[in-house]
């Protein structure tokens, strides 16, 4: 039976904006219990696009968007400090022009769980079936927005979560957006820029590992790479631009070599020499795979224990009110005892990158017809512009609208190039990974008008 959201706790306004879904929170998909949160658009709900949030990690919450990003309610910390935060409503959120269903995905992150441990072993190819499963489900038990233009969209790793559950899709889905998303290890890899380091430090790596900063594991290769992480050690990897709210450098992982820098300690890398997968100048996300099957992981830890926050991120406006029972039972989420405690990026997924590189996803369902915006936040070092810019050029398509500025409340924004198969490239001016976070008028602009099918 539907269950209408209709408080908060945290929130004293009179009445919500829009109606706020939650089945009780969760779609069974055999035993994986998958948890989400469905916010009806305040314009048109039988006419706007339903959009399908994730975020990245892997291992990371969609709940980080809802609350830090583009969800209904900005959070304003509580006073005293630690006491249940205060929710007002958010005049950039999402759902002012789109049905947005903000999900927990693979099981095992955020509110989704499994009684079954063993389900939190996951790929990318079984978590796209997984929430192409929860997708099917959720439109029957929602058949008055089967109608609607459907989208998909996350960002960091949702790079790899975007294109292969398009790929499982394929019917009744219009496009997709990705945010500064993971797409290609080379690409990604193999960003300078934005001063953080000299060109003879480049210049030296360079020389020193051939341009292969992954399986190459000679000294001065090492060395070398050791001078790039020497100089950008202790910024903000989300955002060069902002503080740490956490020191980086004290969350070491416990499979590091203490013979190594501490800045690749920090970056999970060992001495064995096909594990020395270090992305040279963009390092990542909080999460890497374990070796599976031959396959290397190809992005570095950050962290390992649910117990440390994520290096760099204050998060703990979330991490209060989502573990409030009371929040808890008012969004129809299982208590601690039963889903564990809510955490930004947990740690008890065994995740496995599967699905390859994801340019030949790419060109297949741009080809086939499905719209892509990929944007990018300039100031991120996590997954930087500079490698969305190379893998979107590298597909060959013609360009149809040249490098050319875009503007939100009279202002220039942002950078755009758009090409043919609907496949449009745009930087946000000043933002970090997490591009609503830090932009979130500019964000709200640029999705409204690519989801209405407008010139940006």
């Amino acid at each position: 039976m539907d269950k209408l959201q209709t408080h908060l706790p945290g929130f004293s306004g009179s009445v919500f904006p829009s109606k706020h879904y939650s089945i009780s929170g969760y779609v069974g998909i055999g035993e994986k219990n998958l948890f989400y949160y469905f916010v009806v658009s305040e314009r048109r709900p039988g006419r706007d696009a339903v959009v399908l949030w994730l975020n990245g990690g892997p291992g990371c919450s969609s709940f980080d968007a809802f609350v830090y990003e583009h969800g209904p309610f900005n959070f304003q910390e509580g006073k005293p400090k630690g006491s249940l935060p205060k929710l007002h409503l958010n005049p950039y959120s999402w759902s002012k022009v789109s049905n947005i269903i903000y999900l927990d995905s693979p099981v095992g992150v955020g509110f989704s769980y499994s009684r079954n441990t063993s389900a939190y072993t996951a790929g990318d190819l079984q978590t796209a079936a997984d929430t192409h499963a929860f997708l099917l489900k959720w439109f029957d038990l929602y058949p008055e927005f089967v109608s609607n233009p459907f989208y998909i969209a996350g960002e960091s790793y949702a790079g790899i979560y975007m294109p292969t559950l398009a790929s499982e899709v394929v019917k009744g889905i219009k496009g997709y957006m990705v945010g500064n998303g993971v797409t290609d290890p080379v690409f990604d890899g193999n960003a300078h820029g934005m001063a953080l380091i000299s060109d003879d430090i480049f210049q030296a790596v360079e020389a020193a590992c051939g341009g292969d900063y992954y399986s190459n594991s000679s000294p001065m290769c090492l060395e070398k790479q050791g001078d790039v992480y020497m100089a950008i050690s202790g910024l903000n990897i989300y955002d060069i631009l902002e503080p740490c709210y956490h020191d980086p450098t004290s969350q070491h992982s416990s499979k590091g070599n203490a013979s190594l820098p501490h800045s690749f300690q920090q970056l999970g890398v060992t001495s064995r020499p096909l594990a020395v997968r270090t992305r040279l100048f963009g390092r990542a996300w909080p999460f890497r795979a374990p070796v599976k099957d031959g396959i290397v992981p190809l992005w570095p830890q950050l962290a390992e224990s649910n117990k440390n926050s994520v290096p760099c991120v204050k998060d703990e406006v979330a991490t209060i009110w989502l573990n409030d029972a009371t929040v808890r039972k008012a969004i129809h989420a299982e208590p601690e005892n039963v889903a564990g405690p809510w955490v930004l990026c947990t740690d008890r997924l065994d995740y496995y990158h599967d699905a390859g590189s994801m340019i030949p996803y790419h060109k297949k369902l741009t080809t086939g017809g499905y719209r892509a915006l990929i944007f990018s936040g300039d100031h991120d070092m996590c997954v930087p512009y500079t490698g969305s810019q190379a893998w979107t050029k590298s597909l060959g398509y013609k360009t149809v609208s040249p490098w050319r500025s875009w503007r939100c409340g009279g202002q220039i924004s942002g950078y755009l190039q758009g090409y043919d198969h609907d496949l449009t490239f745009l930087i946000i001016k000043g933002a970090g990974h997490t591009v609503a976070e830090y932009k979130a008028m500019e964000a709200l602009e640029f999705y409204r008008r690519w989801l209405d099918q407008e010139p940006i």
